[in-house]
């Protein structure tokens, strides 16, 4: 049954959440939005609401019971009274119990399921959010948006909810019983009611505040144990040798950690306490007054028990009903950061007219682009990124009327010095962002104007930095392709010159490639890459040449790869090495944000404009002959 015990756990929960919140500044129309979400839910919800309502009547059956038992049956000594009143104590504990596993269940599948659909709706949208929004964002206060804050929302629909309600009956009901029984004890039980609330309020705002501290200094001995764990922070505080100095870093971190957990508990058993120790004395006060009441004959023994009994379940109602502003703000807001991200309009997304781009199209187009990268407000929030307001400053433009065009099965190069613009023009053909003025079309379509996932399927892209999840080989290939078959993927890793090294792996494609693929090589990683695109087989390639940190050996394998790769299929590549400027169709000379050189490398050599002088500072070492080298695959290392 309800009771003080119930009533004190959801009390102690309120007072620990932080009554700043009522402060908070809501965004209109947030309460409608939470009722849209809760609609699937409705039924569910009427259910569990009802269970509550009974839940908190039966609080008073049990002492009016016992009323009964003692005035009626033990008294007089009617032992059939005695007998089916114990019988109706068990039975409704029998029911209570049942009922309690009943509002469990609802409780969790509308709690659960709102969880899931809240979860499933914010990573879908992120996930279609430009690449400029999670280079601002901290990616641990974006999680916390998909955990925490998740969680906090749907306690709007199940502890909060569920509280205020059963307080509410509770009290009415345990109030019109003790009324019923003795209006006298009833009067002096609500007069003693300030010394449960300012104990509550007091500590309570102490402990709110404690707990806010603590949990900062949670996510920062989180964050430091983040970055350490993981391969590059590992290896780096290996190479600098400061382990000790890493651990008393660390060490500091946890004291304070462990100081303010010891603070907290003393503060949480301090205000138990205080409430305890009320209770205890008004129930003496009870007793006193009442048994002065029953040796008046004024009032019955049984009554004054079940007056004592009551009087356990009025005070925690009342004291938790004094914090719901606290519990429902913070349920409010947590549904209001939720939404925060959720209204956080993509820059990049299908038109309503969108149609699907032709299967082979391999032609591109750029026709007088002009571009800036988006303003801080028009894809970050300030919340995300732990700032108090935005970068308010314009961006400058990156690209100036750019236009060329790369017919199907041509590879064009991107020469220029660093900042030039050449990685814009490479996201600007896969459409990772929208252009600003002009057109980027592919197969004669602006990009525009095609579907997203039409678009991905036909262009295909490797960077430098081949990212690999912590996954097996086989579940980093399948991104390109879920239905691809074992055969599938040994051509694709055959062709990319990754195979022989696979196949002799213990687990082949089933081994792990470790943290960011950290288990591999850089030229590992490289094929493995390609492999991926492969497996994709798109009909253009947008590639950050994959060979610009390699060393010879893995460089070699990789060219070949790259060979296969770019075999038949129209290529735009950013040109760190001469043997692709000397295979390139065309190759443009981007600096400023304009192209202002195009040809071949003999046209443009003979011509001694920046492309020459980039050729002498950045490629003429390239003019040697290169060994041919036959690369031998290594053994994965182990993980230190």
């Amino acid at each position: 049954m309800g009771g003080m015990g119930r009533a004190s756990g959801s009390f102690m929960n309120s007072v620990r959440r932080d009554p700043s919140v009522k402060q908070a500044a809501l965004t209109p129309g947030v309460a409608r939005r939470i009722v849209s979400f809760a609609a699937p839910f409705r039924g569910r919800i009427i259910a569990f609401l009802v269970l509550v309502v009974i839940d908190a009547v039966l609080v008073v059956a049990t002492p009016l019971l016992l009323k009964r038992i003692i005035d009626d049956g033990v008294i007089p000594g009617d032992k059939r009274v005695v007998v089916t009143s114990a019988l109706l104590v068990a039975l409704i504990a029998v029911f209570d119990a049942a009922l309690g596993l009943a509002e469990r269940f609802l409780s969790s599948s509308i709690g659960e399921g709102l969880i899931y659909v809240l979860r499933v709706k914010v990573f879908g949208h992120v996930q279609q959010m430009p690449i400029a929004f999670f280079t601002r964002t901290q990616t641990g206060s974006l999680v916390t948006r998909l955990n925490s804050d998740v969680i906090g929302a749907q306690q709007a629909f199940t502890s909060t909810l569920s509280s205020i309600v059963s307080n509410v009956v509770t009290l009415v009901v345990v109030l019109i019983a003790m009324l019923t029984l003795s209006w006298q004890i009833t009067l002096v039980a609500l007069i003693m009611l300030p010394l449960f609330v300012v104990p509550a309020q007091l500590l309570g705002r102490r402990l709110a505040k404690i707990s806010r501290e603590a949990m900062t200094l949670n996510a920062d001995m989180g964050q430091t144990m983040t970055e350490r764990f993981n391969v590059a922070g590992a290896l780096l505080v290996k190479i600098f040798g400061q382990l000790p100095r890493e651990e008393q870093v660390f060490a500091e971190k946890a004291s304070r950690v462990r100081d303010i957990g010891i603070r907290s508990a003393m503060y949480g058993r301090l205000l138990f306490t205080a409430l305890v120790l009320v209770a205890a004395l008004a129930t003496a006060l009870v007793y006193g007054a009442g048994g002065i009441l029953v040796i008046d004959g004024t009032m019955e023994v049984g009554a004054l028990v079940a007056m004592a009994a009551l009087l356990g379940r009025l005070y925690g109602p009342l004291t938790a009903l004094s914090n719901v502003q606290v519990d429902v703000m913070t349920a409010l807001v947590s549904f209001d950061r939720v939404f925060e991200v959720l209204d956080l309009e993509p820059l990049v997304r299908d038109r309503d007219d969108a149609v699907e781009l032709p299967a082979g199209a391999s032609s591109v187009q750029f026709d007088h682009v002009a571009f800036r990268y988006p303003r801080a407000s028009e894809v970050s929030l300030a919340s995300l990124e732990s700032v108090a307001v935005l970068d308010q400053s314009e961006p400058q433009p990156v690209l100036r009327d750019v236009s060329f065009a790369v017919e199907p099965g041509q590879v064009v190069a991107l020469v220029g010095p660093s900042g030039a613009g050449k990685s814009t023009i490479t996201h600007l053909a896969s459409r990772l962002y929208d252009v600003g003025g002009g057109a980027v079309r592919i197969g004669g379509l602006d990009v525009r104007d095609v579907t997203l996932e039409s678009l991905h399927r036909t262009v295909g892209v490797v960077s430098q930095d081949a990212h690999m999840f912590h996954d097996t080989i086989r579940g980093n290939l399948l991104l390109a392709r879920p239905d691809a078959s074992d055969s599938d993927l040994v051509a694709a890793c055959r062709d990319a010159q990754i195979w022989p090294l696979v196949a002799s792996l213990p687990e082949g494609l089933d081994t792990v490639v470790g943290d960011r693929g950290y288990r591999l090589s850089g030229g590992e990683k490289q094929r493995l890459a390609l492999a991926r695109l492969l497996l994709k087989a798109p009909s253009i390639v947008v590639l950050d040449e994959a060979t610009a940190h390699l060393d010879s050996e893995s460089e070699v394998a990789v060219q070949r790869a790259l060979a296969t790769a770019l075999e038949g299929r129209t290529a735009i590549v950013i040109a760190h090495r001469l043997s692709t400027i000397r295979d390139a169709d065309q190759i443009l000379v981007v600096d400023d944000g304009a192209i202002v050189e195009r040809g071949t490398h003999v046209s443009l050599l003979a011509a001694g404009g920046l492309y020459a002088d980039l050729y002498r500072t950045q490629f003429a070492q390239q003019d040697s002959p290169e060994p041919v080298l036959v690369a031998h695959p290594e053994p994965l290392p182990e993980p230190r």
